[in-house]
């Protein structure tokens, strides 16, 4: 079958000398089902930005249907007949699905809006994905599967060629991913091309035709899905020759249990049982995207419903609110500090003492700036005044910031989610010598992290989280990063 989407030799780099993508190559056919599979830091996002024209390339070529194309913006790319679905669907809650599906290119009639040709459109849209709901229907009030079915009818509604799915699976039960699959094999018999994107390799053998691993920016290897064994693949995402971040020594951890969690239970299949952690323990919780990591911290610090039997300090715990949990000693630094973990425009101690200051209607403000400065100078913060806004900050300093309230606060249990997300190479560093010093000094940390890397030079224990449960334990100072890898990769399904 013919090539519809062909990428050569694409490359692309960030100033100073960031190399993102260098030389990657695939070629996608008509009707063909294409997975893209790369660890984390493979260079996947980049190579998808390029395509859907929200980047522009350093070098390469990338042609559709023989012709070079150069997209300036994803409007371009849109024309040109490529659609991009993100793993956050960028669809519009408020409206209709109707008013989603033609976003940016209403159907009009004598330079007005033509309802009635749009809502007649998207009525053939949403039949063409199977779809059972009104495209009067707010897109909020939609189930996640049935806004990624409204995703995939916009992409329909621009006449696209190849569509572009990023994880589609990570929010999806099994029922739902299934439906989603039945619309892409119709889609296919359509010669419409997918590109296909995800971690899970049961998920491309049920769907895949063909796929291409990338590793540190480049191309690997194109293999046919059919009779390419799991350990093949595996071995070509991780490669024979890896270089590994040396693992710190760490002494035994022999302070008592803190947290035991028997059994965990919360949405979209979150089941966690056996989880133990102790006094002075560092454990890393490594898991693809949508394996539960995020949803497990949440539970613990009672943002997230759950049905849970937990031991904190020896009592039941059972935090109904983030509130129980920050008494009951608990700190989370979540995944978007930015919207999650600060107020911006606040004071830099205005921040830091948000936890301290809870149940209090007043404070002299030069007592909470004394309670803050000695945190900031013990965590090497770079700032000015306490009185600065923590938007004035650096990344890895705004970092500091969070940490800094749930030292100041008192917390012995830390929960962190992707810490070092956005950070450079020395705020990394900067960031689990902290958290290696809070540790020797008796608390409990539990780190929630996409590279293994991290997790395995600095923690003393690593779980493995695969689909909402936790399926192995690995003490990383007697067992090497591609064994933890490849059941991070596989989970309990192995295909060879």
């Amino acid at each position: 079958m013919a090539d519809l989407l062909t990428i050569e030799n694409l490359s692309k780099r960030f100033p100073p000398n960031i190399v993102a993508l260098e030389q990657a190559t695939v070629s996608v056919r008509k009707g063909e089902v294409h997975c893209l599979l790369g660890a984390n830091g493979a260079g996947k996002s980049t190579f998808l930005k390029l395509i859907a024209g929200a980047l522009s390339p350093s070098g390469g070529e990338i042609c559709i249907e023989g012709h070079k194309v150069n997209f300036r913006a994803p409007v371009e790319a849109a024309a040109a007949g490529i659609s991009m679905i993100y793993q956050e669907l960028d669809l519009v809650p408020q409206l209709t699905v109707a008013e989603n599906l033609f976003l940016g290119h209403p159907p009009s009639r004598f330079g007005f809006l033509d309802k009635r040709a749009r809502r007649t459109r998207a009525v053939e849209a949403l039949a063409r994905v199977g779809a059972n709901f009104s495209p009067d229907d707010r897109v909020g009030s939609l189930s996640i599967a049935n806004q990624q079915l409204t995703a995939i009818a916009r992409s329909l509604t621009r006449d696209a060629k190849v569509i572009i799915m990023d994880e589609p699976s990570a929010a999806l039960n099994e029922t739902e991913l299934e439906a989603v699959f039945r619309v892409i094999r119709e889609l296919t018999a359509q010669d419409v091309a997918i590109l296909y994107v995800s971690h899970r390799l049961g998920e491309l053998r049920e769907i895949g035709d063909r796929v291409t691993v990338l590793r540190g920016g480049r191309t690997i290897e194109t293999f046919d899905v059919d009779g390419t064994p799991d350990s093949a693949l595996v071995e070509a995402i991780l490669g024979r020759d890896r270089a590994f971040v040396e693992r710190r020594e760490r002494p035994p951890v022999t302070g008592e249990v803190v947290l035991s969690v028997e059994r965990l239970k919360g949405p979209q299949g979150l089941d966690i049982r056996g989880f133990e952690l102790r006094r002075g323990e560092i454990a890393g919780l490594t898991g693809l995207n949508g394996s539960g990591r995020t949803s497990f911290l949440r539970s613990l610090f009672g943002a997230q419903q759950c049905e849970a039997e937990m031991i904190l300090h020896g009592r039941s715990y059972a935090p109904g609110t983030p509130r129980d949990a920050i008494r009951a000693g608990l700190g989370l630094v979540p995944e978007s500090r930015k919207t999650e973990g600060l107020i911006l425009d606040a004071p830099i101690y205005r921040n830091a003492t948000l936890p301290t200051m809870q149940g209090r209607f007043w404070a002299r403000h030069g007592d909470l700036k004394a309670r803050t400065e000695p945190v900031l100078k013990q965590l090497s913060t770079k700032y000015g005044a306490p009185e600065q806004k923590v938007i004035q900050l650096s990344g890895g300093n705004q970092q500091k910031v969070v940490l800094a309230k749930w030292i100041i606060k008192g917390a012995d249990l830390l929960l962190l989610d992707e810490p070092s997300r956005g950070l450079d190479i020395g705020a990394k560093a900067d960031l689990y010598r902290l958290v290696s010093e809070l540790a020797a000094n008796g608390a409990a940390v539990i780190v929630a992290s996409s590279e293994l890397e991290e997790l395995y030079a600095a923690c003393d224990t690593i779980w493995v989280f695969h689909e909402g449960r936790n399926i192995a334990r690995f003490d990383p100072a007697t067992t090497d990063q591609d064994t933890i890898l490849k059941h991070q990769i596989l989970g309990e399904h192995h295909h060879d």
